[in-house]
C-alpha cells in the first residue's frame, strides 16, 4: 500500500491558502466602500468599455446574462450604473457607469492594487512578474474564461 500524501504535499492546498487570504481581504476593503468583489469586476470591466450591452458584458466577463442582471440590479439600486435603451431596439439596453460609480473605479483599483502589493510585495518583482506569467498560463491551458469573482 503506498503512502497518502499530506494535505501540504500539493501546490493546490497552497495556492488556496494564499488565495483565500487575498481575495478575503480584498472582499473587506471593496465591503468598506459599499460594494462586493463582483461588482467591483463588473464595474472595472465597464469602466473601459461603458456603455455596454448586458450580453456584451457577459461575454467579457465569462458570465451569464442572468448572473450580470442580478449583479447590474444591485448596482443600479446603488446608483454606481444606469440602463438605458438603445435608439434602434427599445427592447435592448445598455449598461453605463454614472458620474459617482466612475468615480469609485479608480478608489476600488487602489484598494486592489494595496492588496496586492501587501500580499506580493514581499516577492521581488522578477519572481511576482513570473508567479503572475505562471498562473496566467496555468488558466490559460485550461481554457478558464470565468472572471474570478467569488
Amino acid at each position: 500500500m503506498s503512502a497518502v500524501s499530506q494535505l501540504a504535499d500539493h501546490t493546490g492546498f497552497w495556492l488556496r491558502m494564499v488565495s483565500n487570504a487575498v481575495s478575503q481581504d480584498f472582499a473587506r476593503k471593496v465591503a468598506g466602500q459599499g460594494v462586493t468583489v463582483a461588482e467591483w469586476a463588473f464595474m472595472r470591466t465597464l469602466y473601459d468599455q461603458d456603455p455596454m450591452s448586458p450580453s456584451a458584458l457577459a461575454g467579457l466577463m465569462g458570465m451569464t446574462k442572468g448572473a450580470i442582471s442580478k449583479l447590474a440590479d444591485r448596482l443600479l439600486v446603488k446608483g454606481l450604473i444606469v440602463r438605458t435603451e438603445t435608439p434602434q431596439d427599445r427592447r435592448a439596453h445598455r449598461l453605463s457607469l454614472t458620474v459617482e460609480g466612475k468615480a469609485k473605479v479608480p478608489v476600488l483599483a487602489a484598494l486592489a492594487d494595496d492588496n496586492d502589493a501587501a500580499y506580493f510585495g514581499v516577492l521581488a518583482k522578477q519572481d511576482h512578474d513570473m508567479l503572475r506569467s505562471i498562473l496566467r498560463g496555468l488558466a490559460e491551458s485550461r481554457s478558464l474564461k470565468v472572471m474570478p469573482v467569488d
